[in-house]
């Protein structure tokens, strides 16, 4: 139906058609990125269209003293969080199409009362540049490599490609400044992924494929006949790619020690903590862990934690679980080229749930396919340094985050520090500083969603008449907070609890 490749290729082609104002200056700032993308099935003609609906770019937090208890300020601008909350903007406005009578590309009416459902042939994909951070990030280094973050200096590569000898260093993304490292081998399609799994040291020879120079953000196409031939010659390359034997590598005095990929995300306060021994005993693994903040802790969770968590709750949230009959999985997730271990990913974005029961009507245990793609963003921190130049200063993340989605008003949001991009200090606190991301402004939208349905057709959750808060409508929201009950005593008990004078406002 389609492979990781296509799936990288309309999001990178999809962020180089947006704007200039908060992308990184090429060579000097990078980041990473994140998109969700819809998937539809045509039964009748066999044909497939993928399309982006959300994109999202960052990879800062801010610290837990510069959260507003007005909902007013982003949390959290990791590039996966941007595009999850850009999502939720577009199934919003996909909402009300379906209450409107106007007709719903993604949603028909449900069973229940008040309630709707993913139209037939309808999926979701999630995208990321570089592998989550936290527990999906602590990944083996492949022999060949003695240590997770040498300096970086290829001068034989080619500027923005990843052609010829790859002689990159092994890099590691931490939660708050991540960064990039080749995945070479080609990848089978979905329906061969799960058979196949790839390990870091098996594409150390593998040559990458590159991306094609016309890509939409929104492709249809019907599978050619040879479809099934491509699939299975990419597991047979796949399969064949083995790491250098003792004899092909140039041996020195030095003793090359096993270790891992490190993470800047910190073990959550209270629980078992990192013993930070050398090599591979520096992390523990399967924990729950905060992203560090500049310069105090924050209380934002880790993308691998919250991917984990969206497999069992949905991507959907509390809010949108009133008019939805079942939760919104993804169907897969794909990674770009970086450090990657699939046996890692599985342990941190399945396993640790896997075991979870209990759950009311519409949640599951719902795990999506993991894939990784050959190409690399072109401003993955890699990818920068090999463009860098003399004289253009320290390399840095970039401080802007990107927010795009497919609604007709207002698609693009850029924000920095929490607050839309470039307002000054007089605007703090006033509608205009807001992200259309923040808490509030998705609440608005909501409650705007809520007063366009009809009484008749509201869902039973919400004909009570004492809702008013923020806080009110997500507890209110009663399937949903079962399930999340059920994944917290089963599988994430130390998970934070949000404050409640931070989600009182309406």
């Amino acid at each position: 139906m389609w492979s990781a490749d296509e799936i990288a290729n309309l999001c990178y082609e999809c962020f180089h058609e947006l704007p200039r104002r908060g992308k990184p200056e090429a060579g000097r700032e990078w980041t990473l990125l994140a998109a969700v993308l819809k998937v539809t099935w045509y039964p009748h003609s066999d044909t497939v269209e993928k399309e982006v609906v959300s994109l999202g770019t960052g990879t800062k937090c801010i610290g837990q003293t510069a959260m507003s208890p007005k909902g007013d300020v982003l949390n959290d601008s990791h590039a996966e969080v941007i595009a999850r909350r850009g999502c939720i903007r577009y199934l919003i406005r996909e909402l009300h199409k379906a209450v409107d009578g106007r007709g719903s590309l993604v949603f028909c009416q449900a069973d229940q009362q008040g309630k709707w459902k993913l139209q037939p042939g309808v999926s979701f994909l999630f995208f990321t540049s570089h592998t989550p951070c936290g527990d999906a990030s602590i990944i083996p280094v492949s022999n060949s490599q003695s240590q997770p973050c040498p300096p970086v200096r290829s001068p034989n590569s080619q500027e923005g490609t990843n052609k010829g000898t790859d002689r990159r260093a092994n890099l590691k993304r931490k939660a708050e400044e991540p960064s990039e490292e080749s995945a070479e081998a080609k990848l089978p399609h979905l329906e061969e992924q799960q058979t196949e799994e790839m390990k870091p040291e098996n594409r150390e020879d593998a040559e990458p494929s590159e991306a094609s120079s016309s890509v939409s953000a929104k492709s249809k196409d019907s599978p050619p006949s040879d479809v099934t031939g491509a699939c299975v010659e990419n597991v047979s390359q796949t399969s064949q790619i083995k790491t250098s034997s003792p004899s092909d590598v140039t041996r020195t005095d030095i003793t090359q020690v096993p270790d891992i990929h490190r993470t800047g995300a910190k073990c959550v306060p209270g629980g078992p903590a990192d013993p930070l021994h050398p090599g591979v005993g520096y992390h523990s693994t399967g924990l729950l862990r905060v992203k560090p903040g500049r310069g105090e802790p924050t209380l934002s969770l880790s993308c691998s934690d919250k991917l984990a968590r969206w497999g069992v709750l949905g991507f959907q949230g509390a809010l949108l679980s009133h008019f939805l009959q079942g939760a919104l999985y993804f169907r897969a997730v794909v990674v770009g080229r970086c450090p990657y271990s699939q046996e890692v990913m599985q342990r941190a974005l399945i396993r640790r749930c896997s075991h979870v029961s209990g759950l009311p009507p519409g949640f599951s245990v719902n795990p999506p396919a993991m894939l990784q793609s050959s190409l690399e963003f072109p401003f993955s921190q890699n990818q920068t340094e090999l463009q860098h130049q003399a004289g253009q200063g320290r390399m840095s993340p970039c401080g802007a985050a990107i927010s795009w989605c497919n609604v007709p008003e207002q698609p693009l949001d850029v924000t920095a520090n929490g607050y839309k991009h470039g307002v000054t200090k007089k605007m703090l606190g006033t509608a205009k500083a807001r992200s259309l991301l923040c808490k509030v402004e998705l609440f608005h939208s909501f409650l705007s969603l809520v007063s366009a349905t009809d009484p008749s057709a509201l869902p039973a959750s919400l004909r009570k008449k004492d809702l008013k808060t923020y806080w009110d409508y997500k507890q209110a929201s009663q399937s949903y907070q079962q399930a999340w009950q059920q994944l917290r005593s089963q599988a994430f008990p130390r998970w934070p609890r949000s404050h409640r004078h931070l989600l009182l406002f309406c």
